[in-house]
């Protein structure tokens, strides 16, 4: 008879409670222990802002699952403030030690499950253990920021990070009535995508009333002379506040495994291999403690979501119980909503290209509405694609926009996952109804508009090119022009074009733009076909005052 599994799970949350459900669900007769330090094992913690923010009114909302249910549904022993504070592989035991009591015992395994997470990180900054200095991890630490705004009437926030959460944070502050500032020490927001595409949600944020510093890191906090906060900056600024919250970031909790002689792989995390094993085969690590594998970049990475997260604990819960289960890696498919705005993103940012030295690669812009014109409603959506000129494959995408966001986002992810091209995407069969999408989608168009540059039909200009030598011909109407323009340019209005191209050189590259890129497309068509060299500037006078304001320009 085989050996009974004892299976010890180390963390809750999104990895060690899916493992733990899992492994019932594969296992009837196995024994199942799940430790969490803290004093819950299963909650939202994605929705720990909007608990602050009181969008989510009560705690219990948060709640995903206690201790009771995971008795009572899965069999499944859960203890609650208890720390696994070593390992000892040799002997296949843990080290644990009773939070409440202090009180340590050991126990067994036949397989152990590390999900100890990721910690926020606190820099070593001056003044950076005072009160009214908070992150964002667990729900006891959004009972603490509730808690203080109650207790000191706080009116102002400074938010050090302008990612994820700091986003969010800010967001949420604010619905509290305060007064939001984010400090930032990049040039953007929304450190994971491009520039251009996080100029939209920083314009975005300042038009609802948050205060922005970027480019300024912070150099220390202080208390101020009417009790509250200070944060100085690096450039020299002050920010007074009454409550901080430090969104900078997270790293993996890794010194369990470290201690237990665990090999780490090159970004600090745990390293373990398709199915979840670490270098001890009996030995599991799932989550935001883990490294995994980049599928566009073909680098391992950190990426600290609650999707991947759940879909590890499955493998490693699989793999245990003798299938042959592997986890694909990951391509960091993502979205954060900023006030009634939404930035999603999948697969390698333009950046990310760079410092991975790619450049095989080929950018589009486009600013379709979500549904339909005609059909009140319809809201734009500002989207950026990244494909591979060698093969058309999709390397990246990033959206940014009001309604339908995720959806675009999602099914180029899926396309992305099963190794789409862009002619997948020109080829894409999906939904159509006026309130809901258009007979040619945003991504059908996408995929048309990159398709037609691979069959030279379309030839596109980088925007890194716009002051090479050439023509810069503008083909909006004089009103369009009137209000704006890229210096130097050269006005046409595309219905006047055919009768003056004349005025046009036969032995220059003209670059054409229009406000979005559709006439600049046509402009283009007609010029290549009568001898001219013409290429299209992708996504038109909009894309360019974004890449200016962004400093790409």
């Amino acid at each position: 008879m085989a050996e009974k599994r004892k299976v010890i799970i180390v963390g809750g949350v999104a990895g060690g409670a899916s493992a733990a459900a899992r492994l019932r669900r594969q296992d009837e007769q196995a024994e199942i222990t799940m430790y969490e330090r803290g004093e819950f094992v299963s909650f939202a913690n994605c929705g720990l802002p909007y608990y602050v923010g009181e969008v989510i009114a009560t705690q219990d909302k948060l709640l995903l699952a206690n201790p009771k249910l995971f008795k009572d549904r899965f069999n499944i022993a859960v203890k609650t403030r208890h720390e696994v504070v070593a390992v000892d592989r040799a002997a296949k035991t843990v080290r644990v030690r009773d939070l409440s009591s202090g009180q340590e015992f050991s126990d067994a395994y036949t397989h152990l499950i590390l999900s100890p997470g990721a910690l926020a990180i606190r820099p070593p900054l001056p003044g950076i253990d005072l009160p009214g200095i908070f992150v964002v991890r667990s729900i006891p630490d959004s009972e603490a920021i509730r808690g203080w705004i109650g207790a000191h009437q706080a009116g102002r926030a400074v938010v050090i990070g302008g990612g994820f959460i700091g986003l969010e944070m800010a967001e949420n502050l604010q619905h509290r009535g305060l007064d939001v500032t984010i400090v930032e020490m990049l040039n953007q927001v929304m450190p994971p995508v491009d520039p251009e595409m996080a100029q939209y949600v920083a314009q975005h944020l300042t038009d609802h009333g948050i205060k922005l510093a970027l480019g300024d890191g912070v150099a220390g906090m202080q208390t101020n002379s009417a009790g509250g906060l200070l944060v100085t900056t690096q450039g020299g600024k002050a920010y007074p506040a009454d409550l901080v919250i430090l969104a900078i970031g997270v790293r993996p909790d890794t010194a369990l495994a470290k201690a237990a002689g665990l090999e780490l792989g090159q970004r600090g995390g745990i390293k373990v291999n398709a199915h979840m094993q670490t270098s001890d085969p009996a030995v599991y690590a799932v989550g935001d403690a883990v490294e995994v594998f980049d599928t566009i970049l073909k680098q391992w990475t950190l990426l600290a979501l609650a999707g991947p997260a759940n879909r590890q604990g499955r493998v490693a819960a699989d793999h245990i119980c003798g299938r042959a289960a592997s986890f694909r890696g990951v391509q960091g498919t993502a979205i954060c909503g900023v006030f009634d705005l939404a930035i999603a993103s999948t697969g390698a940012s333009e950046k990310a290209l760079q410092r991975a030295q790619v450049t095989d690669y080929q950018v589009i812009y486009l600013h379709p509405n979500h549904h339909v014109g005609y059909y009140p409603g319809a809201e734009p959506i500002r989207l950026k694609l990244i494909f591979r000129p060698s093969d058309g494959r999709i390397l990246g995408a990033q959206a940014v926009g009001k309604a339908d966001v995720a959806r675009k986002i999602d099914v180029i992810a899926m396309a992305m996952q099963k190794d789409g091209t862009v002619y997948d995407l020109e080829e894409a069969e999906l939904c159509y109804a006026p309130q809901y999408g258009g007979a040619k989608d945003a991504i059908n168009m996408a995929g048309m508009i990159a398709a037609n540059h691979q069959r030279h039909e379309h030839p596109l200009a980088a925007w890194s090119e716009l002051k090479a030598p050439g023509v810069l011909l503008d083909v909006r109407e004089p009103s369009e022009f009137t209000q704006g323009h890229i210096a130097g340019a050269v006005l046409i209005p595309l219905g006047q074009l055919r009768q003056r191209t004349g005025e046009l050189p036969h032995d220059q590259v003209i670059r054409v733009y229009c406000a979005a890129g559709q006439r600049g497309y046509y402009a283009a068509r007609m010029l290549n076909q009568l001898g001219f060299q013409t290429q299209n500037l992708s996504g038109g006078y909009g894309t360019y005052l974004q890449l200016a304001a962004a400093g790409k320009l």
